[in-house]
C-alpha cells in the first residue's frame, strides 16, 4: 500500500516469519549459532523458548535456511495432535507417502516402523533428519512422551532424529513436570530468546528497512521515535515493533513525510490502544500523557 510512496520492494514489517529478515540480536545470535552447532553435532533434543512474538519461528526458519544440504527438516506448526496424528504429520512433512502411512487405520507401531525405515535411509546417505515443533508448550503430555520415545530411534553410534521444541516461556515449566523427567534430562541445548534492547530496536528497524528497500531506503525513524517504539513494544518484542513500525509508515504516507518522529508513533499507538510498560512510563512519563491528550 505504501511501498510505492517510500520506494520499497515490499513491506518491511510484515508479521510473517520470513527468514531473510532474521536479525541477530545478542540472544538471537547465540541461539542461532547453538542450534546450528547442535544440529551439526547430531545432538538429540534442543529447546528454544521465549515470550510471545520474540521471533522463535523466524529463528528456526533462518537456521534451516543455512544448514547443510544433507539435512532433511520437518516443521510442525500444529501442536494439538494425538500420538498417532503426530507420527502421521511427521511422516507427511518428511515426504513419506507409502501406503502404510496413508492408511487411515495405521497403528502407532506401523507408523514408528515407517519412520525408522525413512530415518535409516537418511542416515545411509550421510544425512540428518531434524524435527522442529512450534508452539510446543501446547503439546499434550502423552504426545510429549511419544516424542521422547522417538528420540530412542538410533544406531549404535548415531541419533536418527534430532528434535527441536519451540515454545513460549511456559514450555520450560511443562518440560519440568515430574512425568517428563526422562525427556528433560535428554535436552542438550536450551536457548531463551529475549526482547531487544533499546539499541537493538534501532538496528532491527534499519535492518528490515534496508532489506525491503534494496539498500536504498530513505525512511528515517528519529531517535525519539525509536525510543517510543521500544517503550510501546513491551520493551523490545519484535512482533509489536513490526506492528507499530508498519502503522507508522502508513501514517507517514498520510502526512507526506518519510521522517517519522515521536508524534507519529504516539498517533499510531493511540490508534492501536497500546500502553507503555511501567518502567518505560517512569523513564519517560510525558510520552503517555502526551498521547492521552
Amino acid at each position: 500500500m505504501y511501498e510505492q510512496y517510500y520506494n520499497l520492494i515490499e513491506p518491511p514489517f510484515s508479521l510473517t516469519p520470513d527468514p531473510k529478515y532474521f536479525y541477530r540480536s545478542d540472544s538471537h545470535h547465540r541461539a542461532f549459532e547453538l542450534l546450528r552447532y547442535a544440529i551439526h553435532r547430531r545432538e538429540g533434543f534442543m529447546v528454544v523458548y521465549g515470550e510471545i512474538g520474540t521471533g522463535k519461528t523466524t529463528l528456526c526458519r533462518a537456521v534451516l535456511d543455512t544448514i547443510e544440504k544433507n539435512v532433511h527438516p520437518a516443521l510442525l506448526l500444529n501442536p494439538f495432535l494425538t500420538e498417532v496424528d503426530l507420527l502421521k504429520a511427521i511422516l507427511a512433512d518428511f515426504g513419506v507417502t507409502r501406503p502404510t502411512v496413508s492408511n487411515a487405520g495405521a497403528n502407532k507401531q506401523e507408523l514408528i516402523n515407517a519412520l525408522n525405515e525413512y530415518l535409516l535411509s537418511v542416515l545411509g546417505s550421510d544425512g540428518r533428519a531434524v524435527l522442529l515443533i512450534d508452539e510446543a508448550q501446547n503439546l499434550p503430555l502423552a504426545t510429549l512422551e511419544q516424542i521422547r520415545i522417538l528420540s530412542n530411534l538410533e544406531t549404535h553410534n548415531a541419533k536418527l532424529l534430532q528434535i527441536v521444541l519451540v515454545g513460549q516461556l511456559e514450555l520450560m515449566d511443562v518440560l519440568s513436570k515430574p512425568e517428563l523427567r526422562q525427556l528433560y534430562q535428554r535436552i542438550s541445548i536450551k536457548c531463551e530468546l529475549s526482547p531487544f534492547s533499546r539499541n537493538e530496536v534501532e538496528q532491527y528497524i534499519r535492518h528490515r528497512l534496508a532489506i525491503a528497500g534494496g539498500g536504498q531506503s530513505r525512511i528515517v525513524f528519529t531517535p525519539d521515535a525509536v525510543k517510543a517504539i521500544y517503550g510501546y513494544s513491551e520493551e523490545g518484542i519484535p512482533r509489536w515493533i513490526n506492528l507499530i513500525a508498519d502503522r507508522a509508515l502508513m501514517r507517514g504516507m498520510e502526512l507526506g513525510t518519510s521522517r517519522l518522529d515521536r508524534r507519529v508513533i504516539l498517533d499510531v499507538v493511540d490508534h492501536l490502544q497500546l500502553r507503555p510498560k511501567s518502567s518505560f512510563g517512569r523513564l519517560w512519563p510525558r510520552a503517555w500523557s502526551a498521547k492521552s491528550k
